[in-house]
This record gives C-alpha cells, structure tokens and sequence, in this order.
C-alpha cells in the first residue's frame, strides 16, 4: 500500500511558477514510476508528466514541454513538478500517481495507476 500526499497548489498569476510535491509513504519509492496528471473543471483527467522508478526515463504530455519539469528523489520518497511559465489553461486539479507495473511504455494512462493522492489546486490568474 502506498499513500501520495500532493502539496505546493495555490493561487499564481500568468507567466508565473510553482512547484508541486508529492510524497508517499513506504519503503520502496523507487520501485514506482510516478505520474503527474490534473484534471480542469468539467473536462477528462489528462496526462502532464511521468518518470520511471530511477529517474531515468521522463516523459511530458505536449501541453506542458518545456515549461514543466518532473523529477524524482528516491530517498525522500517525494515527486517534483516544477512549472514555469504558467498559464490560465494550467489551471487545475493536480494529482500524483503511482504505477508499480511500468514497462517502459510511453503512453501514460490513468488506468495504469495503482494509487492516487487526493490532489492539490492550481489556479492560474490572467
């Protein structure tokens, strides 16, 4: 069982940054690839970020390339996401998940996620 606590949302006007944080709980961190998905009011939970169990492989949904950086410290049990350059079009529900059963693949889907955090608000000010 493995828990994810998301922190650092809030309130940031356009052009702005923030970094998010989600940490979880248990003793094999780097056994999980991690994702970072957000889901804007009324519309689908999409893919932002994902990065496998050592950090080695990263991947970004087109929306966010070169704005947003994910990263990931084994030993503090903790996901990063940092987003620069922030838009309105950002704004949303941010949600951290863990997959123990990564293969490599390069298509990150919400049902491949085995625990979820409850998520933190961005909300992006024009």
């Amino acid at each position: 069982q493995v828990q994810l606590v998301e922190s650092g949302g809030g309130l940031v006007e356009a052009g702005g940054s923030l970094r998010l944080s989600c940490a979880a709980s248990g003793r094999t961190f780097s056994n999980y690839a991690m994702g970072w998905f957000r889901q804007a009011p009324g519309q689908e939970r999409e893919f932002v970020a994902g990065i496998s169990g050592r950090g080695g492989n990263i991947f970004y949904g087109d929306s966010v390339k070169g704005r947003f950086t994910i990263s990931k410290d084994n030993a503090k049990n903790t996901v990063y996401l940092q987003m620069n350059s922030l838009k309105p079009e950002d704004t949303a529900v941010y949600y951290c998940g863990a997959d123990a059963r990564w293969d490599g693949r390069s298509l990150w889907r919400i049902s491949d996620m085995d625990y979820w955090g409850k998520g933190t608000l961005v909300t992006v000010s024009s």
